[in-house]
């Protein structure tokens, strides 16, 4: 599919929107920078393998030069949460709260205040470049290019539970009384919109949440009233733009049905008739399409059927997913990433888990446990195939993924791993992790990196040597995979699931945008002699 041109769908920037004073700028002839913009000048290398009927292989440098354009000002930014009133929402809106009003609290262990841990762009850093003297110099990343400062963001949402925000944290059980105390008049102030039930969708045992319904059964009504509720509150809250996140319950699987879902026209069809198997997350989807909104799915299920994706490709619409990457599956696509490159053979995986939060509950029923086991089953895929040295093709190793539900242990989720690796010789290595965290306070976070790295995108144009205008990157957003457990990318394109790779690309994709070239690690400055 040929790129878009920008003009034809890149609105006016807001008046309200300002361009941060830059931590650093960069000088070379590659790059620009002008009151509104960041123009650089990039040469992409590539290596291209031609694979012999002999099996040698003929290899090919190449080189193509991409020209980026950043907007500088820094848009007024909403954020809507499908599932508001869940444990992520308002551990969420909390947080955000305790920056805003820079507030502390204690706990038996101290006094406390509010922090971005666990968030990449705000709490993590990249190597810029070397001092004149060949010292690492690190800067955050998210001074890398202009981003939306996480507390500024405007929040609001939907959820089938009617209870006021404060209700809705109590319940959690995730955050501290003395900070929830705090935060308490403020969030009781703030009640989720209405959103869509389909009971057939998520686990019956989520019936007795659901009072708080957008109603009637007509699915293109419910989408439109989707539409109205994002245009009401950009109008009421003065924003540039919105980014809406899923992060309400795990959905079963949506059946695949030719002439149902497989193109965006019978998708159109299947909404207009509301066909059983649209799902309530689909319908956000496509409201956010229509609207020209970016729509991030942080759950498992297939939101996204084919025909969704063609949709928001001829809308030139930005969606990602799927299913927030946040504990255990982050540590095994690192671990095994690292075993495989080692050159150790991992031959079977067994991840079990427990859970007592709502996310658990809605679980503990098999068809939405499905979706959830699929996200989790796939992490290793691309590091198996990547060593054939190893395994042998179609070979892959066993992988058993276990969730129960223990209410008792509430939002702190237990997280059981065993690794079992063939070594030198025909030796054994079993490798056991227990992790024991709070999920909530691993998932939030990573909801400020999908909207902030999101919303960046869409101030990012490019253009190549064959293009006459600059044009927006692809509808799927890639970038967001290292916060993901099932990385969505585009039609035909090979799945990354490896932890450092997905951090490299972030990392080298910004860098690229101000004319720097990808980061090494060769230092050869280091290892030659002096002169």
């Amino acid at each position: 599919m040929a790129p878009p041109h920008a003009e034809d769908f890149t609105a006016a920037p807001n008046a309200s929107a300002s361009a941060p004073k830059p931590l650093f700028k960069v000088q070379s002839d590659l790059v620009e920078y002008t009151d509104s913009h960041i123009l650089s000048k990039y040469a992409y290398t590539n290596t291209i393998v031609n694979k012999q009927a002999d099996g040698s292989m003929v290899v090919q440098p190449v080189e193509q030069t991409y020209h980026f354009k950043t907007d500088r000002a820094v848009p007024r930014v909403g954020l809507m949460m499908v599932g508001w009133g869940g444990n992520n929402g308002t551990t969420l809106t909390a947080s955000i709260l305790s920056h805003r009003h820079d507030l502390t609290w204690r706990t038996k262990s101290g006094t406390h205040k509010a922090n971005y841990w666990g968030s990449v762009t705000q709490a993590s850093t990249v190597r810029l470049g070397v001092t004149p003297e060949g010292e690492d110099v690190y800067v955050p990343l998210h001074k890398m290019l202009p981003m939306v400062d996480p507390t500024d963001l405007v929040v609001g949402g939907w959820d089938i539970s009617g209870k006021n925000m404060a209700e809705s944290m109590e319940r959690a059980q995730v955050l501290e009384y003395d900070l929830q105390r705090q935060v308490r008049d403020e969030m009781s102030k703030m009640v989720p919109l209405p959103s869509i039930y389909y009971p057939d969708f998520i686990a019956a045992n989520q019936s007795d949440r659901a009072d708080n319904l957008i109603p009637g059964e007509d699915k293109r009504k419910h989408c439109d009233h989707i539409r109205k509720d994002i245009r009401d509150f950009k109008a009421a809250n003065n924003l540039d733009k919105v980014v809406v996140v899923w992060t309400a319950n795990t959905e079963r699987y949506a059946e695949l049905i030719p002439g149902v879902n497989d193109t965006a026209d019978n998708f159109l069809k299947a909404v207009a008739t509301s066909h059983d198997e649209v799902a309530p997350s689909s319908i956000f989807a496509l409201a956010c399409i229509e609207e020209g909104v970016p729509f991030i799915n942080g759950s498992p299920q297939n939101t996204f059927v084919p025909g969704l994706i063609e949709l928001a490709e001829r809308e030139r619409a930005f969606i990602g997913g799927d299913d927030f990457k946040s504990g255990q599956t982050k540590f095994k696509s690192a671990i095994v990433d690292f075993l495989v490159n080692a050159g150790i053979k991992p031959v079977a995986i067994t991840s079990y888990n427990h859970l007592g939060n709502n996310d658990g509950k809605n679980l503990s029923s098999h068809k939405q446990f499905r979706s959830k086991e699929i996200s989790k089953s796939t992490v290793v895929d691309d590091m198996v195939a990547a060593n054939d040295i190893l395994y042998k093709p179609g070979e892959h190793p066993d992988h058993t993924v276990v969730i129960k539900y223990v209410p008792s242990v509430g939002d702190s989720k237990r997280a059981l791993d065993e690794y079992e690796c063939d070594i030198f010789m025909g030796g054994r290595q079993s490798i056991s992790v227990y992790n024991v965290c709070e999920d909530s306070f691993l998932a939030s976070p990573l909801i400020i990196d999908l909207v902030v790295l999101g919303e960046l995108l869409t101030r990012i144009q490019y253009k190549t040597g064959e293009m006459s205008k600059f044009s927006s990157f692809h509808s799927v957003m890639s970038i967001l995979s290292y916060m993901l457990k099932a990385p969505m990318v585009s039609p035909g394109t090979p799945v990354v699931n490896a932890l450092g790779r997905q951090r490299t690309a972030i990392e080298n994709i910004l860098r690229a945008c101000v004319g720097l070239a990808p980061n090494n690690d060769m230092g050869l400055e280091h290892k030659i002699w002096k002169q």
